[in-house]
């Protein structure tokens, strides 16, 4: 290794192409790199949908979820099962294990699916699939005045075709519009009339309205096909056909029996924009797409279209590449503002030129990285960026080790080349140990479980792959440089403010550090009682709610998602004009709010309403100015605001402010049983118990009732006639809700022919009873006389987990300096055990952020120990001595204690996130620790007095050690100050990073030799005890550093 090092000093020519090479190949590989919200993992979510048309939550949770249910138990790579039942369909959702590859688990699931032969006849081929992680690029909204729907879905397909032309973007979803079909609406008194069943007549539409190819004539000349084309794809072309021929010759055709009509079929999915009817457009982008290149592309496609178009308008309503850039451009600045602080610190206390070098580590590391990041397909994300602001400070700080020790062995003689190799070479070693602990530290975050471990894998990669490459420029790019600077010339001066803060740094050391280090020294057992002490205080601070807690920080979002659930049964235009009424409560919380903005700025953008997925179900979604420009108004300042203008809706049975997080709700309780009466009951007990708590909003459950049911069973007429019930049951289900008699594509759609009573015929209870049933023999008779018809209330939708029943009961807190950890242990402690002792057939499982937080807490506990052992194994070998590294990392839970002040000056809760920070703290730590420790055994070898040595180790390593606190501390000062709403979430991680490396700073230079001294006198003790007939050796000749001087 040295000769290698000296080649290079040697011949600077090759230092410099391999950092040029970094720098344009890292240049590249930057230019390369896709830009995103957060990082992109692949999916491990598997969907099997399956559609049950006409069928209720019941049939097909009995029918379709719980066969498939019973069929993946025991699936391996399984860590869980959800499904949801509901009307006409059924969904089961499989979560895949991080460590199992979900392609094999696909197929898995999908053999067990196809072993299934026992699925009610009528439901469609089950579709098993695995969901793509799509990202919202773009939606806008197709509007004009007095313009039909139709007209709007006609543009909105033809913008959709123009867009899927462009390279780059391959997915986009249409809404706002139900489907097209035609109705062939069948009037009972005509079929009666003409004597024609309904059967027959859905029978002569599907056997008519076909194209048929009837083989070749091979003649000849040429080779002819014969062909009957006679399919009509619109209501009008189906009109003519014959349904019965009399037999006199007569015809009855289908106009005469039914009202024949194109439609959009009755299914409640619109939406309005302000206040008029619309067609979404969603423009998404895939793993492999660029977010940004797509909303580019596809504004200034929407730009030309608008100009184009007068009466029909294409409004953005939410672009996410804004907020987007808005993140990304915060963390550039905060990396950036972090980076010139680094250098101007550098310049005060070392040589402007080498701190240019040193400084010059950043760029060069961040080149690497980029290079082998882009090859991993990480991309530029708020985390990743985060970890580059992390690691800024981090990156110099071997370089002012190695910087100075070059500097200073030149200040003692040295020529400048032997200076630079002698300088790196004796700090190598210590440099080297400190950089793996800090990468063995990060490469935690890789085997953290969890949508956390998700998240921050990219993080420790960034800080991973730079301090690598840091490494690289320190051993061999810096002392290169060094080596031929003119730092190292003769006439080399520092300048004036340079002397004013050596001077500055003379002074803190001799006059400050140096007795507060003697006085530690001598009064190890005071020093090491009072951090005890202080380290306590800051554990009461936090077990005493004097320090907030939480388990996620909330990640503000730029709309309000208001959702509403009324009655079932409930019109959609009762449900509008609710959803309107919303609507005018924001408009007036705009007004009042806005007030506090400048002038011109208003704090809501727009407010987007939609009916659906049913008649008694809605959304408002409130559109809010971008984080950056709101100042100190937060999503949940509004979310209350409008919360209290639109006032108590009673008949709701649902109404929700806000949204949850990317991690779930704040507070979610999932409730599973068998015995559906106690399940029931335990979710009352269980929601009005946390409507009662003030820190919560929002209360609600997924357990709504659904529509009145009516429930057929046969009269003994019935079986006197020989009818069943799936008979009866089957012409009930053709005539009210539909049979299909045929599907045509009409262009990009697919077009379903029903058939089925008109409406007049089928409006009310009196119409089904009076319905006529027919009997094979060619008799009919009326319901009524056949069937008993009883009311009774459904559900909307049954939920399982694992196979059982479950009811969700979800909340949000009032505010945020609500504390979740203190709501969620008294649910979970107090209140949960008590409602449900009254239950003993119900059951808790963790769902949302709490489930998320044991997911990151259990690996975090499993992989944590095993970090820490390899770290020890490093620093011990380093040393070469097993209870110096014990001392070293005895001092890691003192860094709590800046954790605790830091959050608490800053007026954050601590989070899951902070303890993250914690984490990543560790290999900091280590790594200025390494340094002290290792200057004072290389004293020891030197024959210094055991105390002399520890005591000039600290005095030599203050300023560095300082310094790379400091460089720590300032590449995340702008972060920590930060004021943009949406990067809050990552301030409390920068909190404990900062502030727990300062009150390391403080424990590393007095605490670690306190300790050190006792250790000494230890050895020293241990050696008396042991040997009693020698003389007691001087302290120094006990460690293992003087002792290897001795062979």
């Amino acid at each position: 290794m040295k000769s290698f090092i000296s080649y290079f000093i040697k011949y600077p020519v090759a230092a410099n192409l391999l950092m040029a090479g970094l720098l344009l190949i890292g240049g590249f590989s930057l230019l390369q790199m896709k830009s995103t919200f957060f990082p992109e993992f692949p999916s491990r979510i598997i969907s099997i949908q399956v559609i049950y048309p006409g069928a209720s939550p019941e049939e097909v949770e009995e029918g379709i979820v719980n066969k498939i249910e019973e069929n993946l138990k025991g699936l391996t790579g399984v860590e869980r099962y959800t499904s949801i039942s509901r009307e006409n369909s059924g969904s089961v959702t499989v979560e895949v294990l991080k460590d199992y590859d979900a392609d094999l688990v696909l197929n898995d699931v999908k053999n067990a699916v196809d072993q299934i032969s026992s699925f009610p006849v009528g439901i469609e081929p089950p579709v098993v699939y695995k969901q793509e992680q799509l990202g919202r690029a773009l939606t806008f909204s197709l509007s004009g005045d007095g313009v039909d729907l139709l007209a709007l879905k006609t543009k909105a397909r033809q913008i959709e075709d123009e867009l899927m032309a462009i390279d780059g973007v391959s997915q986009i979803t249409l809404g706002g519009f139900p489907d097209e079909e035609i109705e062939i609406a069948f009037r009972e008194s005509d079929l009666q009339a003409y004597n024609i069943t309904f059967q027959e007549a859905a029978n002569a539409v599907s056997r008519t309205n076909v194209d048929v190819t009837g083989g070749t004539i091979k003649g000849q000349q040429e080779e002819l096909l014969l062909r009957a084309r006679n399919k009509n794809y619109y209501a009008e072309g189906l009109r003519d056909i014959v349904v019965k021929t009399t037999p006199g010759g007569g015809q009855v055709k289908l106009y005469q029996i039914a009202d024949i009509k194109d439609q959009f079929a009755d299914q409640p999915n619109s939406s309005f924009l302000d206040g008029q009817p619309a067609v979404s457009v969603q423009v998404q982008n895939t793993l492999e797409e660029d977010m940004l290149y797509i909303t580019d592309t596809v504004k200034a496609y929407l730009a030309d279209w608008n100009a184009a178009n007068e009466n029909i308008q294409a409004t953005i309503v939410n672009d996410a590449s804004i907020t987007l850039r808005q993140r990304i451009n915060t963390l550039q600045s905060n990396g950036i503002q972090g980076f010139i602080i680094v250098i101007l610190l550098l310049a005060m206390f070392l040589h402007w030129r080498l701190a240019w070098w040193v400084a010059l580590s950043i760029p060069i590391s961040f080149a690497g990285m980029f290079i082998l990041a882009n090859a991993l397909d990480v991309t530029l994300n708020v985390i990743s960026l985060f970890g580059m602001i992390i690691v800024i400070g981090i990156l110099v700080d071997d370089g002012i080790v190695i910087g100075e020790n070059i500097y200073s062995n030149h200040e003692k003689g040295e020529e400048r080349n032997k200076a630079a190799l002698n300088g790196t070479m004796q700090v190598l070693p210590a440099v080297f140990a400190a950089i793996i602990t800090t990468v063995i530290a990060f490469s935690s975050f890789l085997f953290i479980d969890g949508q956390l471990g998700d998240f921050f894998s990219e993080m420790a990669l960034v800080v991973i792959f730079s301090l690598v490459f840091s490494l690289v420029e320190g051993a061999v790019i810096l002392p290169t440089h060094v080596a031929h600077s003119k730092a190292l010339d003769p006439d080399a001066k520092p300048n004036f403010v340079q002397r004013k803060f050596e001077d500055l740094m003379a002074w803190l050391r001799d006059k400050l550090y140096s007795p507060a280090l003697r006085f530690a020294m001598r009064e190890k057992f005071i020093t090491f009682a009072a951090s005890i002490a202080v380290l306590m205080l800051s554990f009461g601070a936090v077990g005493g709610g004097f320090v907030k807690t939480t388990f996620f920080p909330v990640i503000e979002r730029d709309d309000i998602a208001v959702t509403l659930q009324l009655p079932a049964g409930t019109p959609e235009d009762v449900t509008l004009g609710i959803l309107k009424k919303i609507e005018v409560a924001a408009a007036e919380v705009n007004e009042e709010i806005s007030k506090r903005l400048p002038e011109g700025e208003e704090i809501i953008e727009r407010v987007e309403l939609s009916v659906g997925p049913t008649t008694y179900q809605g959304t408002a979604t409130v559109a809010l100015l971008p984080g950056e420009f709101r100042g100190d108004i937060g999503l949940r300042d509004v979310a209350n605001a409008l919360r209290e203008a639109t006032g108590p809706i009673d008949e709701a049975e649902v109404l929700s402010f806000g949204g949850s997080s990317v991690f779930g709700k704040p507070v979610s309780v999932s409730l599973v049983g068998s015995d559906i009466k106690q399940l029931e009951e335990a979710t009352q007990a269980v929601k009005a118990e946390l409507m009662k708590m003030a820190e919560l909003s929002d209360v609600v459950d997924n357990n709504q009732e659904g529509l009145r049911e009516i429930n057929i069973s046969l009269k003994e007429k019935a079986k006197y006639l020989g009818l069943d019930l799936q008979n009866i049951v089957g012409q009930v289900r053709a005539g009210f809700f539909g049979f299909e008699a045929q599907r045509l594509q009409r262009g990009e759609d697919e077009i379903r022919v029903w058939t089925r009573f008109a409406e007049s015929d089928r409006r009310s209870l009196t119409d089904l009873n009076r319905m006529r049933i027919r009997l094979p023999d060619g008799s009919n008779y009326p319901v009524s006389e056949l069937a008993e018809l009883e009311l009774q209330r459904g559900v909307i939708a049954i939920n399982h987990t694992d196979g059982r029943r479950e009811v969700k009961v979800e909340a949000d807190v009032a505010n945020n300096a609500v504390s979740v950890t203190d709501v969620t242990t008294q649910i979970q402690g107090e209140i949960l055990p008590r409602v449900l002792a009254e239950y003993p057939g119900v059951a808790t499982v963790p769902d949302g952020q709490v489930r998320q937080q044991q997911k990151s807490i259990t690996s975090v506990q499993r992989v944590i120990p095993v970090v820490l052992l390899l770290m020890f194994f490093v620093v011990a070998i380093t040393f070469r001595s097993i209870m110096q590294a014990a001392s070293l990392f005895a001092l890691l839970p003192f860094g709590f204690i800046g954790v605790v002040f830091g959050h608490w000056l800053m007026g954050a809760p601590i989070s899951l996130f902070s303890f993250l920070g914690i984490i990543a703290l560790i290999g900091i730590i280590v790594n200025d620790g390494l340094v002290l420790v290792a200057t004072y055994n290389d004293n020891l070898r030197e024959g210094m007095p055991m105390m002399d040595a520890l005591y000039e180790a600290g005095r030599s390593r203050f300023r560095p050690i300082v310094l790379t606190s400091l460089t720590t501390f300032a590449g995340l000062t702008p972060l920590l100050f930060e004021k943009s709403l949406q990067a809050q979430f990552l301030i409390p991680m920068a909190i404990s990073v900062a502030f727990g490396l300062l009150a390391a700073t403080v424990v590393l230079l007095l605490l670690l030799p306190a300790l050190l001294v006792l250790v000494n006198r230890g050895r020293r003790n241990w050696f008396r005890m042991t040997n009693l007939k020698e003389k007691a050796p001087e302290y120094h000749e006990v460690e293992p550093a003087y002792k290897e001087t001795l062979h």
